[in-house]
């Protein structure tokens, strides 16, 4: 028996010792290979958007801890801030020359020097990336349903940028074509902006609506905007970023929407008189034409656009209220009569800081507002063949 008991005590300890050497070592949080080059410092840095505001700003993310790149490319954190559920943070790396290691680059997609991912506890994350194309060749190992929609969102960008905006915007520079400009600009953002809408991954979907607006300018999306904040309190109501980027879209900030009743307002005609808006409407279609005499694309919208439509439907019961923001009478009344613009015409003549637009809360022109015969706002910032299209639809 006692043979057995010592020959039993020595098989027991060698399956300890083999069970406990061959047990997985704890993996990095975060890891990866990435491919160095001489113009890149061999470090990466990892970033932490403390707000919705700072999710892919530049200079703004807090840098919570770098890693050096080794010769072979490997690179490991293994040290994180608490994690509860997801976390959203971002990899940047920098040139030899960057002096802030959370600066990011970001005008050309293809060139992003870093990638916005998601951790969770428990869930280490593995990527792969060269570092002169940081961004657009950065892939997870091992990915989750958040980093692969965040994935699919790199690609949508990186499409659209280069179906819409790389060759054209290089080709297009006179003031005079700053509404093709927009057109090209809005093709590109309703790619990212079908994509927030369709997500199921909120973190996803708040770096679209950065990228849709870098600067947090959401004058021309306010809808979007509204709509992004209403799906996420029904599917994430507790999530922080909610609430912040329900901040953000305040009705009460952002410009009058599609749907909203156009403000009544006093408006100073060109023939001295005033009156107020509601008393303009048109009997089925108003076009409200905001814009200025040193506006070189809201000129030719007067001519090529506007003219026609008023001579084809002012009998069918289509008004054209043009509001300028100039403060020079003699230039406001020359470009009128130059333009052959013979609808209805208002200014407060005070230029910028006029009353009229910060009623409707905007700052950008050209910017026009649809109404129906009841002053309902229908369609907003509509212009060449879409404000033909859409006059011809309603009123033939």
């Amino acid at each position: 028996m006692k043979v057995f008991f010592t020959f039993l005590n020595l098989v027991l300890g060698f399956l300890s010792f083999t069970t406990q050497g061959c047990k997985a070592q704890p993996q990095e949080p975060i890891s990866g290979q990435i491919k160095i080059h001489p113009e890149w410092k061999a470090e990466v840095y990892l970033i932490q958007p403390r707000n919705f505001s700072e999710i892919a700003a530049n200079f703004l993310g807090q840098v919570i801890d770098s890693a050096a790149i080794e010769a072979d490319g490997h690179f490991a954190f293994k040290h994180l801030p608490a994690i509860q559920e997801n976390l959203l943070l971002q990899l940047a790396v920098q040139k030899i020359n960057s002096r802030y290691p959370n600066q990011l680059t970001d005008a050309i997609p293809s060139e992003a020097n870093y990638m916005p991912f998601i951790v969770s506890k428990g869930n280490p994350v593995n990527i792969k990336a060269d570092i002169s194309a940081f961004q657009k060749s950065f892939v997870f190992m091992n990915t989750s349903h958040g980093n692969s929609a965040l994935i699919s969102l790199r690609d949508i960008r990186l499409a659209a940028f280069q179906k819409y905006l790389a060759d054209d915007v290089k080709e297009i520079h006179a003031d005079s074509m700053l509404i093709e400009k927009e057109n090209l600009y809005r093709n590109y953002i309703a790619t990212m902006m079908r994509f927030a809408d369709t997500t199921t991954s909120i973190e996803a979907a708040m770096v679209a609506i950065r990228w849709i607006s870098p600067n947090g300018d959401f004058e021309r999306v306010p809808e979007f905007i509204k709509g992004q904040c209403q799906k996420w309190q029904r599917n994430a109501p507790e999530n922080p970023m909610t609430g912040q980027l329900c901040h953000v879209a305040n009705k009460n900030t952002l410009p009058v929407m599609v749907g909203d009743v156009m403000p009544d307002f006093s408006l100073p005609l060109i023939n001295g008189d005033t009156i107020m808006l509601s008393k303009l409407l048109g009997q089925r279609l108003t076009i409200v034409d905001i814009w200025a005499s040193w506006c070189a694309p809201c000129r030719k919208e007067n001519r090529m656009v506007l003219t026609p439509l008023w001579s084809a439907y002012k009998e069918k019961g289509l008004q054209i209220i043009g509001y300028s923001i100039d403060n020079n009478a003699s230039s406001w009344k020359s470009a009128v009569l130059k333009d052959g613009a013979t609808w209805s015409h208002a200014s407060h003549l005070t230029g910028d800081a006029t009353p009229f637009l910060e009623a409707l809360r905007i700052s950008t022109i050209p910017a026009n507002f649809i109404l129906d015969a009841e002053g309902k706002i229908i369609a907003k910032n509509l212009n060449g063949e879409s404000l033909i299209g859409f006059v011809k639809d309603r009123l033939d």
